[in-house]
């Protein structure tokens, strides 16, 4: 339990972002990708920062895992492959959907009660099949569908209302924003609204990482074990086949690890130690050599994350370079195999 006093907001203001990532071309800097970056030991004690990691910044979908966390605390019931789909920013593969289909009929309820904006599915490839075959965007497709799911499956055992399950005011998101609260050890700055409908939290990036910190350390027969043993056992239900972030957490043994839109990526370890990562301009290509490098600084064996070396730049047909971060951040040489 972590029910200590809170800290003030962040502050509210433009964050002050420092270089983090170079994306190269024959040797020269092409481009520069801005960011932050925060890395915790395992005692919550800040090891490595750069850029502004106090700022109020959104998480998007990196929010996910504390809103499982209610959830749960509030009397969800799933576990294993449909709470880590409850948490998930899915592809839209048919698993997914299937998962989904079955949160709904553990409800009673079916995919006309999600209250998620319809959408085609996240994946290229599974996007393409699904446009081919002349169906439309829908609510079950879209990569949220999971958590809304699970939102009102949980509504409907507390007999909360259905209608107004995104409405802050309603007791399943005075729920969330508590446990946003007491995991990240502040208070919001502000509440605005997610892409897929459901409320979301300004917080600082040093939050969010000690909220990562807090969920992968929870102990056995908590909300937050939970959470993490279903996000750990089952990472492709929680983002989709090749997706980066699952990449990230089968290479690093007992990683917990969430993206989120705009270029946030979160990771904690068993023991604690835990970053979170901000890309400023969003990019993806960015986020995960950032957040590997992160994770070195917080002890990870660099040999383990080769692969999460980020993207080569081509030209030609041959590789002329690559998105690498910044020095301050790579001490180890995390070099993908030619």
């Amino acid at each position: 339990m972590h029910r200590s006093t809170p800290a003030d907001a962040p502050a509210i203001r433009e964050p002050r972002h420092v270089p983090v990532a170079h994306v190269t071309r024959g040797g020269v800097i092409e481009g520069v990708h801005h960011g932050s970056v925060v890395v915790l030991d395992g005692d919550g004690a800040v090891r490595f920062r750069l850029g502004d990691t106090e700022a109020a910044f959104y998480p998007r979908s990196a929010l996910k895992p504390l809103q499982a966390v209610a959830m749960v605390r509030a009397g969800l019931p799933l576990d294993g492959e449909l709470l880590s789909l409850a948490m998930g920013s899915h592809s839209g593969e048919e698993r997914h959907l299937a998962g989904t289909r079955r949160i709904l009929e553990l409800a009673g309820l079916g995919e006309d009660h999600l209250r998620n904006v319809p959408d085609l599915p996240y994946d290229p490839s599974v996007r393409d099949t699904w446009v081919r075959s002349g169906r439309p965007p829908s609510r079950l497709a879209q990569n949220c569908s999971g958590k809304h799911a699970a939102m009102l499956y949980l509504c409907r055992l507390n007999g909360w209302p259905l209608e107004t399950y995104l409405d802050p005011a309603h007791p399943l998101q005075i729920a969330v924003a508590e446990v946003v609260q007491e995991f990240t050890g502040q208070r919001a700055a502000h509440v605005s609204v997610d892409g897929c409908g459901t409320p979301l939290f300004a917080v600082s990036l040093h939050g969010l990482a000690r909220a990562a910190a807090r969920i992968a350390t929870a102990p056995p027969g908590t909300p937050g074990y939970r959470v993490a043993d279903a996000l750990r056992g089952h990472p492709e239900m929680a983002s989709g086949t090749g997706r980066d972030t699952a990449a990230l957490m089968r290479a690093v043994p007992g990683l917990l690890a969430k993206d989120g839109f705009e270029g946030v990526q979160i990771a904690a370890l068993p023991d604690g130690r835990a970053i979170a990562v901000k890309i400023a301009d969003g990019a993806n290509r960015a986020r995960i050599p950032v957040a590997a490098a992160a994770l070195t600084l917080a002890g990870v064996d660099p040999r383990l994350l080769v692969d999460c070396a980020g993207e080569a730049t081509s030209g030609g047909g041959r590789r002329v370079g690559s998105v690498r971060p910044v020095p301050a951040l790579a001490p180890h040489t995390l070099t993908r195999p030619a």
